[in-house]
């Protein structure tokens, strides 16, 4: 009877060498997935939100109808800007124009009227505004 007993000797150096190679192939992987799928999903969705084109609803401050005029695009919202904004508003209500800036940048920055920070001095004012905007992306809204 004869016994043919392999001896396997392993160095440690080798170990952790192959261990180290292991992760940095996998943290490798890892990083090719994150850099080159989307990181929306919105992005990947071809349905529309909106139809495209400018759409205004009206407001009115002490019998004087100011238009907020918001232009969409097929799924953003490209921009707001108050359409009839008279010398005579603007001298009565000299905030209103930075309010309707400060509102239109914030939607247009988050695509949507929530969550929306109102300034302190005139918060009714900001609230009316915003609601002219849902109206008018309430017109632009694909059904």
């Amino acid at each position: 009877m004869s016994s043919k007993t392999k001896i396997v000797v392993l160095h440690m150096k080798e170990i952790i060498y192959t261990a180290i190679f292991v992760i940095l192939g996998v943290l490798f992987i890892l990083l090719l997935v994150f850099m080159f799928f989307p990181k929306n999903k919105k992005s990947l969705d071809t349905t529309k939100e909106y139809t495209p084109g400018i759409y205004t609803s009206t407001v009115s401050l002490n019998n004087t109808d100011l238009e907020i005029e918001v232009t969409v695009e097929q799924s953003k919202i490209a921009s707001i800007r108050c359409v009839n904004l008279s010398e005579s508003v603007t001298t009565m209500y000299p905030l209103l124009q930075p309010v309707i800036e400060n509102i239109a940048e914030q939607v247009c920055e988050k695509q949507s009227t929530k969550n929306i920070t109102y300034p302190k001095d005139n918060p009714y004012t900001s609230q009316m505004i915003v609601s002219a905007i849902e109206n008018a992306l309430k017109k632009a809204s694909v059904k």
